[in-house]
């Protein structure tokens, strides 16, 4: 067995949700997910099969995040692995959706930040041991820092304004 990191691209102001899947409408039960969560979500999803053609099938309303989750899953190249992509939503929109989807059996991680995938290689194939999910802490949260984290909540409208 050989371990690998693969690097994500994640395109300039959107967001990944990467995870594990097991059956061929995944693509389908997602891409219904996420266009019923809100109207403006612009969004791609890809899933690859791990019998049979062994395919990455993909939907999406957003054809460059499409081909982009595509990109990703190509560079991984594990089976049932599936991403999504977004933009004008962040995860916490449709996360919860997306674990309640009866074919998704885990997600890795949904971020924006710097993205390692660190893939086992045997005879057989490829598959996903975790993520590296942006940087290592560099300290501990002051009176200073906590007082910018709530007032970025209350920006974004996730917290209410007081």
């Amino acid at each position: 067995m050989e371990f690998k990191t693969v690097r994500v691209q994640i395109p300039d102001g959107a967001n990944v949700i990467l995870g594990q899947t097991h059956f061929i409408k995944t693509a389908e039960d997602l891409y219904e997910i996420l266009a019923g969560a809100s109207p403006q979500i612009r969004f791609g999803v890809a899933f690859t099969e791990a019998s049979g053609p062994c395919l990455i099938r993909h939907e999406g309303n957003d054809g460059a995040l499409t081909e982009a989750c595509v990109s990703i899953l190509q560079s991984i190249g594990a089976g049932h692995v599936f991403a999504i992509l977004l933009r004008d939503a962040f995860p916490i929109n449709v996360l919860n959706a997306v674990k309640m989807c009866p074919e998704v059996c885990r997600i890795y991680c949904a971020t924006a930040n710097p993205l390692e995938v660190v893939v086992a290689e045997t005879e057989q194939g490829r598959g996903i041991m975790g993520v590296v999910d942006g940087s290592s802490p560099k300290g501990v949260e002051t009176d200073t820092d906590k007082a910018a984290r709530k007032s970025m909540l209350r920006q974004f409208g996730y917290k209410v304004k007081v």
